[in-house]
């Protein structure tokens, strides 16, 4: 390996061709160290940055100070490859030179881009890292810059991190004992099958102790090899908290690469996946990514369970979290798929018994309906409805209370049973007790906060104020305030009401349609039309809202983005949190507006024959079918609950991807083309920066959480729609496997205890289900009009002549001029029925409501409360009985701790013995000698140091430390106080 010596004094790495390091792809030129990270920029002019060697330096010279120094023997860094300054005077202590070429012509802007980029990669190698980029810049395509953590850096921000790492202490996990440990066993043989070829995966039973990563405990740690210790998901993550806070000073006030980003200086940056997903070789020597490719991102192995810890160890806790929580989810939806199915064969077996659907569809009755509009509409017989009361009774039976009670409870269930998992996770992959990482601000925090501070100034020096006032001042806009965010409050609120009203527009818009496309094909003389009116009309205007839903998505999404940046969050944890809520409000609003209105509100409001209310004074509000609104609900609900499954989940998901792809290959058409004319080889860090960049689980999550409404919300109206989700999960799990092992750049492994934000998204939706699906049952079902009738009305006690006792009378007499049928085929009618509990026409109280409706209306409001009442308190029992930590995790917790305090125990012990072993062999020695003395071994570090401490370089056996470039960090590695330590202290934190 050979260092460049061109003039350009930002320490680069030449990276000359090497047998090893081609055919791996992840290696530096040497074959040996790895690539941690990749940064990409593209070069904006054609002609190279390298300046000729006899550039004056005074010229183009930046002198970068900063808290750090690179070591003091340029020698010895160039010897480890980790980029001193070759060649030319050695710089002073403190101060890093960037050299560029002056006898160029360098847009302004470029100049200043490339600038910041020397300083920021200086910074990087003063902060340990190693960099290596290529010989010679090119003129077009893509750039890249490799970095590499080595040893010391890994320990020294791993013991920043609070990184935990397994000891060389293990233990067996306890097994059941007796019938418990049979049936366990059996279970596991069943089991078998469905699980995936995971290698160390039979090591289930054995569990190393972990403890939070230090530089004076390394013997604690079975470290077999410095380069494996660390794997490559934790190696990325360290050099990211390095990259996030690494800071350019001299040339823009900038801290962090996502702030370089947005600035244009680099176009991204990523850590790099495991070589290629496909497997060459034996099946023994898959990386962890074949193995992910063959064991879970295959549709041929849906039937299997996740490879949940190998995911958490390739991608993060985070995206591992997100998966586990789709699995439960997925898996859980079995059993209520399965009792939905028993509730809708219920409702088919009982459909030729159902006695309302009989009398609808017995002709001897003659019933004749009022008609369905005014003037070119006739009277009609309610047996033509047979159809459609035969298919309302599917799901308007009894079984159908009995499921949403059921479903009600299996919401509650589902979120106990994901916080029992989800603590069993945190403690296998040793997450209890972690604390929040610090989150640096945001770029256009950053940005806004300068601009403000740059604005002050300004007002500062027009004035001309005392240096006191001054101080103030600048003290005072350390941060933004509420002030600055009132502008963005302001639209965000009026946006978002906005955006409602556009969802009820749309709603609104559909019902118009509904009705004038009634009135037409009522007017239209061909009798085939007239009798597929409702059809035709409810499954066009469904299409037409789920089209329209589709679209709002997507133009919601993108107000969502901009409305929470305008906003300014500080962190991107607010970020994210603002744009969650403000996405499923808006998307809640649009998915659910058209099937509240058909639940709620259809037929609510239409009035009564001769007393209609009217829209645009010509066309009559509409009605439900004789079978009732849930019918209607179900259309809706089933339509748009597949298509919004089918075609925005499924075909978006694949088919936009790929046409990102195509346009991304489109544009590095002639990069491509030029590597292909060099013949060389495509590396890791080209294969990955063609992939799509990876954008947050906030798409994923939301498209299971507006499922989990249609779930749970209405689910009373559709029984099936737990089979629907449950069909298109395991189809939505292998998606995006696929997407994140084959499609997507490999993101930041991000440590996270739980979903967040999501998890009270759900626990509110699952609350509100209960009042939805009362509701439902009580107002849109015929189920309490039915009991009322059956125990109050009926002199048989059985359901014969519900169908009458429900339709009410009305004198065709008392119809408005113009409005009664001008051709009647039915002859002379003189009285019609009409669907409604209202008095008959020779009643003193004509067309008044009922006693029976206020009867009806009773047992409605008492059956809301009851059935709210009844599954909350169901709710509250289930919850009860099931405990937050199972109580195997309870005693493995107590066991890892009384296991930990023995190790530090033993250690203190073995300490206190050589102390004692040393001041047997010279009783004058003294204790200050004995710090100091060179006989302490380096397993026992831990002792108070003095001025021959080793180094964190000689800890880890690669050199001096280097300083951390952060000041935060590099206050604890300098000025630290030198106390003594007490022994007894050290006990009792233990």
């Amino acid at each position: 390996m050979d260092i460049s010596t061109s003039d350009n004094k930002n320490p680069v790495v030449d990276s000359s061709p090497s047998p090893r390091g081609n055919e791996e792809g992840l290696c530096f030129s040497d074959g040996k160290r790895k690539v941690d990270y990749v940064l990409v920029f593209h070069q904006r002019r054609h002609s190279s940055i390298r300046c000729p060697a006899s550039t004056s330096a005074s010229h183009d010279r930046l002198s970068i100070v900063s808290n750090g120094n690179f070591p003091p023997s340029v020698g010895s860094d160039v010897d480890q490859g980790r980029g001193g300054i070759p060649g030319g005077d050695a710089p002073s202590v403190g101060e890093v030179f960037v050299e560029l070429g002056g006898s160029e012509a360098v847009e302004p802007a470029d100049h200043e881009i490339h600038l910041i980029r020397q300083e920021f990669e200086a910074s990087l190698v003063e902060a340990g890292l190693e960099v290596e980029r290529e010989s010679e810049l090119k003129g077009h395509g893509p750039s890249f810059t490799r970095l590499h953590a080595p040893w010391p850096v890994l320990c020294r921000e791993a013991e920043f991190l609070k990184i935990k790492v397994p000891t060389k202490t293990s233990y067996e996990l306890k097994e059941e004992s007796g019938f418990g440990s049979s049936m366990s066993t059996v279970w596991r043989k069943i089991l078998h099958p469905f699980q995936p070829r995971v290698p160390h995966q039979d090591h289930e039973r054995t569990k190393f102790l972990s403890h939070c990563f230090s530089r004076d405990k390394l013997h604690l740690y079975n470290i077999t090899s410095k380069d494996t210790f660390f794997d490559n998901a934790t190696r990325g993550r360290i050099v990211y908290e390095i990259l996030r806070r690494t800071v350019c000073v001299r040339t823009c006030q900038t801290i962090g690469i996502s702030s370089l980003i947005a600035k244009g200086v680099y176009d991204a940056a990523f850590p790099l996946h495991d070589g290629d997903y496909k497997v060459m070789g034996q099946i023994d020597e898959r990386s962890d990514r074949q193995v992910l490719h063959e064991e879970w991102a295959r549709y041929s192995a849906f039937y299997k369970y996740q490879p949940i810890d190998l995911v958490r160890k390739y991608f993060g806790e985070k995206i591992g979290l997100y998966f586990a929580w789709l699995g439960v989810y997925t898996q859980l939806l079995i059993p209520a798929s399965i009792v939905g199915i028993i509730v809708f064969g219920y409702g088919v077996a009982t459909m030729n018994t159902n006695i309302p659907s009989q009398e609808m569809c017995d002709e001897s009755l003659n019933f004749t309906m009022c008609p369905l509009c005014d003037g070119s509409c006739d009277f009609w017989r309610l047996s033509t409805a047979c159809g459609t009361a035969r298919a309302s009774h599917l799901f308007d039976n009894p079984a159908t209370v009995f499921f949403a009670i059921f479903m009600s409870l299996w919401a509650v269930l589902f979120l106990e049973h994901w916080k029992r998992r989800q603590i069993s996770l945190s403690f296998s992959w040793d997450l209890t007790g972690i604390e929040e990482d610090e989150e640096h601000p945001r770029p256009k925090y950053e940005t806004v906060l300068l601009q403000k501070q740059q604005k002050k100034q300004e007002q500062q020096q027009k004035k001309k104020k005392k240096k006191k006032n001054k101080k103030k001042n600048e003290a005072a806009i350390e941060k933004l305030t509420w002030k600055d965010r009132l502008p963005g409050y302001f639209i965000n609120v009026s946006s978002i009401l906005f955006m409602f009203g556009l969802t009820f527009s749309a709603v609104f818009g559909v019902i118009v349609y509904r009705i004038t496309v009634s009135a037409l094909m009522a007017m239209s003389p061909d009798p085939e039309t007239k009798s597929n009116v409702r059809v035709t009309v409810t499954a066009t205007a469904v299409i037409i809202n789920l089209v329209v839903i589709l679209i709002l998505d997507e133009i919601y999404g993108s107000v969502a983005l901009w409305l929470t940046e305008l906003e300014i969050p500080k962190t991107e944890t607010n970020f994210e949190e603002r744009l969650i809520l403000k996405a499923f409000l808006l998307k809640f609003m649009n998915a659910y507006a058209p099937i509240f209105y058909v639940a709620f509100f259809k037929g609510r409001f239409a009035g009564r024959p001769g007393n209609y209310v009217y829209v645009f004074n010509d066309y009559r509000m509409e009605e439900c079918a004789p079978g009732g609104c849930l019918i209607e609900l179900c259309i809706q609900l089933s339509i748009i609950m597949l298509g919004k499954q089918l075609i925005q989940n499924n075909i978006f998901e694949i088919g936009i991807p790929k046409l990102k792809k195509l346009v991304r290959e489109l544009k590095n058409k002639g990069a491509a083309e030029t590597a292909k004319e060099e013949e060389r080889p495509p590396q890791q860090w080209n294969l990955d920066y063609a992939l799509a960049p990876f954008e947050g689980l906030t798409p994923e999550y939301m498209e299971m959480i507006i499922q989990f409404g249609f779930v749970s919300l209405f689910v009373a109206s559709f029984p099936l729609a737990p089979l629907f989700a449950l069909l298109n999960n395991v189809i939505e799990i292998r998606l995006d496997a696929k997407k994140f092992v084959t499609e997507l750049r490999r993101p930041v492994a991000i440590r996270a205890k739980d979903i967040g934000i999501w998890y009270n998204i759900l626990s509110g939706m699952g609350k509100f289900s209960v009042i939805i699906n009362a509701f439902v049952i009580s107002f849109t079902s015929d189920f309490i009009p039915r009991l009322v009738y059956q125990y109050m009305f009926s002199q048989s006690g059985t359901m014969h002549g519900f169908i009458d006792h429900t339709l009410s009378y009305f004198n065709v007499s008392n119809f408005k001029p113009g409005t009664a049928p001008h051709n009647s085929e039915h002859g002379d009618v003189t009285v019609c029925r009409y669907k409604d509990y209202r008095e008959p026409p020779w009643s003193l109280d004509a067309y008044t409501f009922s006693k029976q409706y206020w009867c009806v209306l009773a047992a409605r409001l008492a059956f809301v409360i009851l059935f709210q009442n009844l599954v909350m308190f169901l709710s509250l029992v289930v919850a009860w009985v099931i405990p937050d930590v199972p109580k195997t995790i309870v005693e493995q917790l107590k066991r890892e701790k009384k296991l930990l305090v023995d190790v530090f125990l033993q250690e203190e012990k073995e300490k206190f013995q050589l102390i004692r072993s040393l001041f047997s062999k010279d009783p004058t020695l003294q204790t200050s000698n004995l710090v100091q003395g060179p006989c302490v071994p380096g397993r026992y570090s831990t002792l108070p140091s003095g001025h021959t401490r080793p180094s964190a370089g000689d800890v880890g056996g690669d050199g001096p430390r280097a300083r951390c470039r952060a000041a935060s960090f590099s206050q604890f590695t300098r000025n630290s106080p030198q106390q003594p330590r007490n022994e007894n202290a050290r006990h009792t934190a233990v």
